[in-house]
């Protein structure tokens, strides 16, 4: 077995760039062409499965490593205290190479399939109430908007509050709306989510008067839905930013983010007895499993509700 160096690995000593990867590379763009993957997937697979390969003193190659070389690999991780989440990350772009490699390649075994990965502790997603929701939403309108912003900020940025919070999409995918995508007749928008997948996202009656009045106001009629005051596409970071601005002038206890009205759209609809299966549909999840832990976030959310009106709780 080949020796491995600390789990951060080592530069070549001769400064040279690494040698070509013929396996990583096809098994690259078998995700991109094949599978759709994004170019963030592609590069945190590339970099996982790299920082494996530099792990050794001499890599052996893909095809002579074995069960023991990972979970050497594994020890090494946990003992460098990586988070059990990144560490499964880790793991999960090498399986995926290693069962490209038994697919397509000719790999015989496959010897990730020996190797048992620490389970991650589960957290419940923090989540707002629909009191601390709606103080959120009506925040564009309750501050005064700085002097040099556009005359209709206040539209936009309460257009996209009410947008995350009606329709449960993504910030990557509200940064990339257009115009197009948005159908205010029928009130829905479509979207374009993880792996190129496109689905439909009703929007709520508020949301999309909000957005109604925004467009009046900016006078969007095409391109981008939703724009800075240059008239360009709002960066995700952009619109992350107007959550920090307006949780910074509220008295909201908890930290507020897109991702956290997300999490808030999914328990919400589940509190007023939505089922798993819609709302999945709704958030984009690929996998039941994965909408499953705003049901335990109901459930927790019930039994305090139970715990302080309940008069023998």
């Amino acid at each position: 077995m080949a020796k491995h160096h600390d789990s951060k690995g080592s530069p070549d000593p001769a400064g040279n760039e690494p040698a070509p990867d013929p396996s990583l590379s096809a098994f690259l763009q078998y995700l991109r062409v094949e599978k759709n993957s994004s170019e963030r997937t592609l590069a945190n697979y590339s970099h996982a499965i790299l920082k494996f390969r530099d792990s050794f003193s001499e890599f052996p190659g893909w095809f002579t490593v074995g069960a023991d070389d990972f979970r050497d690999y594994l020890y090494e991780c946990m003992k460098s205290q990586w988070a059990r989440s990144t560490i499964r990350l880790h793991f999960a772009a090498l399986r995926s190479f290693y069962k490209y490699l038994t697919r397509r390649e000719g790999l015989s075994v496959n010897p990730l399939l020996e190797v048992q990965l620490p389970k991650v502790e589960k957290k419940l997603p923090v989540v707002l109430s629909q009191e601390q929701v709606i103080t959120l939403l009506e925040m564009p309108f309750r501050v005064e908007q700085p002097k040099q912003a556009a005359t209709w900020t206040a539209y936009r940025d309460a257009a996209i509050l009410e947008l995350f919070y009606s329709s449960g999409v993504r910030l990557a995918e509200l940064a990339a709306i257009d115009v197009e995508d948005f159908d205010l007749h029928q009130e829905c928008i479509r979207v374009v989510g993880k792996g190129k997948k496109e689905r439909v996202c009703p929007v709520g009656t508020t949301a999309a008067e909000a957005v109604h009045s925004y467009r009046n106001q900016a006078k969007v009629i095409q391109g981008p839905l939703f724009i800075s005051k240059l008239r360009r596409r709002m960066t995700t970071r952009a619109i992350s930013d107007i959550f920090t601005k307006y949780h910074a002038l509220s008295d909201i206890p908890v930290d507020v983010s897109p991702h956290k009205l997300r999490h808030s759209f999914a328990t919400h609809l589940l509190d007023h007895g939505a089922d798993l299966r819609s709302v999945q549909t709704l958030l984009g999840h690929s996998s039941l499993s994965t909408t499953q832990i705003y049901t335990h976030v109901s459930i927790e959310r019930m039994k305090t509700v139970y715990e302080k009106t309940h008069p023998r709780a």
